[in-house]
């Protein structure tokens, strides 16, 4: 069944992954169309990076933070940066592009929620943000859409998606308001839903394509840190998402973390995360 390969990946700067080796992934990884996050760089980084691939990208407000880009073989028929309130600053966080799969029109994102620090306001900064995604996932999911949002969403949702869950429950990435969110995106759309924190909201409907794939497992993680041993000994966090529409779930296959084979061959702290949608 023919298909279209969608990767996602926090490339951890542009400039950095290329130097330390992103082409010897992507030069045997097939994908159709690549999503990158904290793309810290202008277009012509980009293009320069991605030579012959069509490219959409929204640079950050600050020079050489975030950035978010989609990349594609074939043009993207249409994208957007509208994201949250006027007042937000969403500049380098949210990017859509419109595609086909097959006879059907296909919409993937690409996010980089921000990383938070509880009790500051870099945290209500990412309250805003969930705030925002939150309505805009409702909007993708209308009339039986096919809708993607992939990207480092620095949430980890349950505690299979922390190996150090325990010790990260009061810090911004595991805190029970934002698993509660996930909560509601993932829930059974219009059901009632009770979040870990014990706020009540409305089910949206998504599918955790990763989860969905691997079941209640630990991992498989997509982010380590660079500092001790932690990617030696796997103690990983999987906060790099591809989110789906139902309809487009169904359509889901061949998930995986390209997860680099030694510490010496990273060229990110994050790994790509690669899925198949068949049409």
């Amino acid at each position: 069944m023919p298909h279209l390969r969608i990767a996602s990946v926090n490339v951890n700067g542009i400039r950095a992954a290329v130097r330390n080796g992103i082409h010897r992934w992507l030069d045997s990884a097939d994908v159709d169309i690549l999503t990158l996050q904290e793309v810290r760089g202008q277009d012509e980084h980009l293009e320069a990076a991605l030579p012959g691939w069509h490219i959409v990208h929204d640079e950050a407000t600050a020079k050489g933070r975030a950035g978010v880009a989609i990349a594609s073989r074939t043009p993207a028929l249409a994208h957007r940066t509208t994201f949250g309130a006027e007042d937000f600053d969403s500049k380098g966080r949210w990017i859509e592009a419109d595609f086909q799969l097959g006879d059907r029109p296909l919409t993937v994102v690409s996010a980089y929620v921000h990383t938070g620090e509880a009790d500051t306001p870099k945290q209500d900064e990412k309250w805003k943000f969930l705030d925002a995604f939150g309505l805009r996932l409702a909007e993708l999911n209308e009339n039986d859409a096919l809708a993607l949002v992939t990207g480092d969403l620095n949430v980890g949702h349950r505690e299979f998606d922390i190996k150090n869950w325990r010790g990260n429950r009061k810090k911004s990435g595991f805190l029970p308001r934002e698993r509660a969110y996930f909560d509601r995106f993932l829930g059974t759309a219009g059901d009632e839903i009770t979040g870990v924190d014990g706020s009540v909201g409305t089910g949206l409907g998504w599918i955790d394509v990763g989860r969905r794939a691997h079941g209640d497992v630990d991992g498989p993680y997509t982010w380590w840190s660079m500092r001790g041993q932690a990617f030696d000994n796997d103690t990983g966090w999987r906060i790099d998402y591809h989110l789906a529409t139902p309809a487009l779930g169904q359509r889901a296959s061949n998930y995986q973390v390209a997860r680099a084979a030694s510490y010496a061959e990273r060229w990110s702290d994050h790994a790509p995360v690669i899925v198949d949608y068949s049409y």
